[in-house]
């Protein structure tokens, strides 16, 4: 599931499904499309990944995230 709100451009989220039973879910965090950043934690529900990315994309608007 890609998310691109234009609240968030120039930014996209984009979540990752668990890869095996009992995985976690990850992020992807898209600039214009090309990759940015992903998760580095894990995420044990789709919600809780979207919150986690949803975060990270504020930091990266607000300029903290590039630090």
């Amino acid at each position: 599931m890609t998310e691109t709100d234009p609240k968030l451009h120039p930014y996209s989220l984009e979540i990752l499904p668990p890869k095996a039973d009992g995985a976690s879910y990850q992020w992807a965090i898209r600039k214009n499309g090309k990759m940015v950043q992903r998760s580095d934690r894990d995420l044990h529900s789709k919600t809780k990944a979207r919150e986690s990315g949803l975060a990270q994309i504020e930091k990266l608007l607000s300029g903290f995230g590039d630090r």
